[in-house]
């Protein structure tokens, strides 16, 4: 831990918890907590808002069903449900504060208001219930670190980035969308010498995870992923047969080899239609801090694109931080992606 976090106070003497705002509207009859068997009714407002905000990307079924049984999502205490007098959901929100928290302690606000209703104020009685159980949760934490309240908002909704930066939350990082044209020839990369590219197979999967958390920890924002966030990533959309391990020799390892890089892709054909081609949406790569310099990601890259080209796909995308210190944005453009969308992120600072 870094010297000037270590001088940090902990987050509960630094921060008071302030009293939860009870929303008000005209238009909304009740505000309750979401409960579990409200997954469909949540899945359909959100997928509502998804086809507006970033109709290239849909919430899934198993991704809200992953989210309502982490043991870290207290749908009681931190979610909230705003319901019409006609029984119609239109304003839905959840907290979640990831469990691992080694150099940062994080709350995320989800979710938003039917774009059938919105502009009339649902929002910001939303986001200031939101702001205020986030501040309480924080609130508790005893640890010497950083606090954040964390949103995300595209740059095609920016109706969401207007209504946060209102609630007092700052931009405080960009990321790109990218694509790449897998009409377009895709040249052939071989890593350095010692290192192998294979299939992403379960045997290797906590060795990926390790990695994951390696090459990760100079990522803005990022802590490490539970096991449960873990195994969820690899549920629901992922798909194997186009995703890619980068693995060196090492004989002090249980298995004679070590993961030192990984391209991780998620396939949802319920997509293809509204983003208007097919292909793979990349979702995670890195390479372990130790073998950077040895020309494992774009390995990994021209194997992604090479195995989603012979499935007769159109096309890979992906999102990157703007800002990288590992220089991800020239790589993938080097590599024959071109951005086609953006997303702020947005944090209030404790």
């Amino acid at each position: 831990m870094a010297e000037s976090t270590q001088s940090l106070p902990p987050v509960n003497e630094r921060m008071t918890a302030p009293e939860l705002h009870r929303p008000s509207h005209p238009l909304i009859a009740e505000w309750r907590p979401i409960a579990p068997d409200d997954l469909d009714t949540v899945l359909e407002l959100l997928q509502a808002m998804d086809a507006v905000d970033h109709p290239n990307y849909l919430t899934t079924r198993e991704e809200l069903e992953d989210e309502f049984a982490f043991t870290f999502v207290q749908l009681e205490t931190d979610s909230l449900l705003g319901i019409t007098a006609d029984g119609r959901a239109v304003a839905a929100a959840l907290i979640v504060v990831p469990p691992l928290q080694e150099t940062l302690v994080r709350a995320y606000l989800e979710g938003g208001v039917h774009p059938d209703v919105r502009g009339r104020g649902i929002g910001r009685e939303l986001l200031a219930w939101q702001r205020t159980r986030a501040e309480q949760l924080l609130a508790t934490s005893t640890k010497r670190l950083p606090a954040w309240i964390l949103a995300y908002a595209d740059a095609r909704a920016p109706q969401t980035e207007h209504l946060l930066q209102r609630g007092g939350f700052e931009i405080a990082r960009y990321f790109s969308g990218l694509e790449r044209d897998l009409s377009a020839p895709i040249d052939a990369v071989d890593p350095a010498e010692g290192i192998r590219i294979v299939p992403f197979t379960e045997e290797r999967s906590a060795a990926a995870h390790a990695a994951r958390t390696d090459s990760f920890r100079d990522h803005w924002g990022s802590q490490p992923m539970s096991e449960e966030q873990w195994h969820s990533w690899l549920g629901g959309t992922f798909d194997a047969g186009v995703s890619f391990l980068a693995v060196a020799d090492d004989p002090e390892a249980p298995s004679g080899e070590q993961v030192v890089g990984f391209a991780l892709c998620q396939v949802n054909e319920d997509d293809w239609a509204s983003q208007g081609f097919t292909g793979a949406y990349l979702g995670m790569v890195g390479t372990t801090r130790a073998y950077r310099g040895r020309r494992i990601a774009p390995a990994l890259l021209s194997s992604v694109l090479t195995a989603c080209a012979s499935r007769g796909w159109e096309r890979v995308t992906l999102d990157v931080d703007s800002e990288s210190p590992t220089g991800a944005l020239g790589l993938y453009t080097r590599m024959g992606f071109v951005p086609t969308n953006s997303e702020t992120a947005l944090t209030r600072v404790y």
